[in-house]
């Protein structure tokens, strides 16, 4: 995904998208799991093509031109049928049909994406939350607004060098090209894995973002961890879980967080995500503290009045 002179996806790069993709969907699942039989010898790991052909309706033909990346023109009902030949889940659905319609023949050139700012309204909902960690991301992991706590909370992203030079702290950035992300996210692996995952997805529903290729082409080139992860191919849309957090002042959290869709425009959804700890916990308490060290320092940097 290198950038381009203009906002057009290259079409050899595009049916290597939805190539690699279905080829790795395909490989994930073994003839046992779909009730084929598993006699002779087997030279691919996973389904053959035909396998998956027979189990879509479709001829043998048919299916090895869309997996060359044919996918143009395909109806919504065959498509549905090969996702649920190749076990696809909810986040692997939608991820194809977005391929699907990326390469349809556009009638316009497609215009770029604009960065929305966020409205004082969201601004307002987050800083009328005190006892969770709240921030706003666009599907480019940057982070776009926050409330006292979610700034605290992320205080190594936004401190990171990462950050240096753009206008919003990046959580992919920092994960896989800051070396401090492996102490602070205790389950490294998991927030890597799940960080490259969301930004395929948005690769999918984005595919003229020209940020976004950019920095995807940027964490390609600098880190191999990133390199490895993106070509797995897996996607992910929903984000929701336990999170375990080393910070730096409070020590070890164990946290709740959920991600919700947050429409900001006709044209970009953002995703507002709370972190919360259990009530009566150790996490609570330590999330209490850095609550009240955020507080003092958001006032001690207010100006102060003087009579004179």
């Amino acid at each position: 995904m290198d950038p381009r002179p203009d906002d057009r996806t290259d079409p050899a790069d595009h049916r290597t998208e939805i190539r690699d993709f279905l080829a790795s969907r395909r490989a994930k699942i073994t003839p046992e799991q779909v009730g084929l039989p598993t006699s002779g010898r087997r030279r691919v790991p996973g389904l053959r093509r035909e396998e998956v052909a027979v189990l879509a309706g479709v001829s043998t033909e048919w299916y090895t031109r869309l997996e060359k990346g044919h996918i143009a023109g395909v109806s919504e009902d065959v498509l549905a049928a090969v996702a649920q030949a190749l076990q696809l889940d909810d986040d692997e659905r939608t991820y194809l049909f977005d391929l699907a319609r990326a390469a349809r023949p556009a009638r316009r050139t497609p215009s770029r994406r604009k960065d929305i700012p966020v409205p004082p309204a969201v601004q307002w909902l987050l800083d009328s939350v005190t006892l969770s960690s709240a921030f706003v991301r666009n599907g480019r992991q940057d982070i776009v607004a926050t409330n006292p706590l979610g700034q605290a909370l992320h205080s190594p992203v936004f401190d990171s060098p990462t950050t240096d030079g753009h206008r919003h702290p990046n959580i992919a950035r920092y994960i896989f090209l800051d070396p401090g992300a492996q102490e602070f996210f205790v389950d490294f692996e998991g927030a890597a894995t799940a960080t490259a995952a969301l930004l395929r997805a948005e690769a999918g529903r984005e595919p003229h973002d020209r940020a976004l290729r950019d920095l995807i082409g940027e964490l390609s080139t600098l880190s191999p961890d990133f390199r490895t992860l993106w070509a797995a191919h897996d996607v992910r849309i929903r984000h929701d879980g336990i999170k375990l957090l080393r910070h730096p002042e409070v020590g070890d959290l164990e946290l709740t967080y959920q991600s919700l869709d947050l429409p900001v425009s006709q044209r970009a959804v953002h995703d507002l995500t709370l972190y919360t700890a259990e009530p009566g916990s150790t996490s609570e308490d330590r999330l209490k503290l850095l609550a009240s060290l955020a507080a003092t320092r958001s006032r001690a940097a207010e100006p102060t009045d003087r009579i004179g």
